[in-house]
């Protein structure tokens, strides 16, 4: 893909405030109709980034580019391409719904025409087609989703949602991921949290950042394929017999106890994690060779958490 292919293109950016440096060099390209995870602990930049994004702040250095044209700090042209979600959106509460998208639609000056049309599409993908109370009296999950209606009105070519799931309940958050995978069928979509279990569950690249820098990029498989191996979890049906092959293990490694070489752990009284494929040969062969029997032998898949865990020690 070249380079004024991607939706949005940060080059070498950096931002201090003060004497605080708060992005160092931060190099991210995003392809269009993703849903691209924004990644990072809270204080990372990532709010940051964004803001600089909507030429709400100048940068020290570097240069954005949104649908391949310069974002410029103060009234940039480029917005028109970007809906945005802030993660505690404001409203005046007074309105309905389709008030509130109708108000919208005026200041932004859209055909009357379209934005009933839109409005309408857009509530009834968000689950708020039939709500005609007014938004004071809305839950948190309820404004949210009205929040992701709004930032889709004028067909935006870029959707930024600023951490939408952090203070929702299990179901509000699968509701809002949900709505997010099906806007994915008409734009691209930033999504930034520090919820890694969201991320992996909806987005089809993601980018990490840590200490105002990019560490680790590339799509979900990519990211994960980067840890070094993945583990084996060996689950046998009696306690002695994991006890026993616990301390083979042991003895293999040259270690004293597991936890310092690192290559095996328990995971309850009958259950052992090899940390090193290498090892599996030779627990095999004890395994045989004694008559052990066992439950399970399976592989374990390296999470997001583990990676982000690990990237940033």
């Amino acid at each position: 893909m070249t380079q004024d292919n991607y939706i949005l293109r940060i080059e070498n950016l950096e931002k201090s405030f003060g004497d605080k440096k708060v992005l160092r060099g931060v190099n991210l390209n995003v392809p269009p109709k993703k849903v691209f995870g924004f990644v990072g602990k809270n204080g990372a930049g990532k709010t940051t980034t964004m803001k600089l994004v909507l030429g709400l702040m100048t940068a020290n250095t570097g240069e954005i580019f949104v649908n391949g044209e310069k974002v410029t700090y103060g009234n940039t042209k480029t917005n028109r391409f970007i809906g945005y979600l802030p993660d505690v959106p404001e409203y005046y509460s007074f309105m309905t719904p389709k008030e509130y998208l109708s108000f919208c639609g005026e200041i932004t000056k859209m055909d009357r025409k379209e934005i009933r049309t839109r409005s309408e599409e857009l509530l009834k993908l968000v689950g708020l087609g039939e709500e005609k109370h007014r938004i004071k009296g809305f839950s948190r999950g309820m404004k949210q989703r009205l929040g992701i209606a709004q930032a889709l009105l004028n067909r935006p070519k870029l959707l930024i949602c600023d951490e939408p799931t952090s203070a929702l309940d299990p179901l509000g958050r699968k509701e809002i991921l949900d709505i997010l995978v099906a806007a994915k069928e008409e734009t691209t979509i930033l999504f930034s949290t520090h919820i890694l279990s969201d991320v992996e569950h909806i987005c089809d690249e993601m980018a990490l950042l840590n200490e105002g820098k990019i560490i680790m990029q590339g799509s979900i498989d990519e990211v994960k394929s980067k840890r070094r191996g993945n583990a084996l979890e060996i689950q046998l049906e009696r306690k002695e017999d994991s006890d026993s092959l616990y301390r083979f293990i042991c003895e293999k490694t040259k270690a004293q106890k597991a936890g310092s070489a690192g290559k095996t752990e328990r995971n309850g009284s009958n259950n052992i994690i090899l940390k090193e494929a290498s090892l599996l040969p030779y627990t095999l062969n004890f395994i045989a060779d004694n008559n052990i029997p066992f439950i399970k032998i399976e592989k374990q898949e390296s999470t997001l958490e583990d990676i982000f865990l690990e990237a940033i020690k």
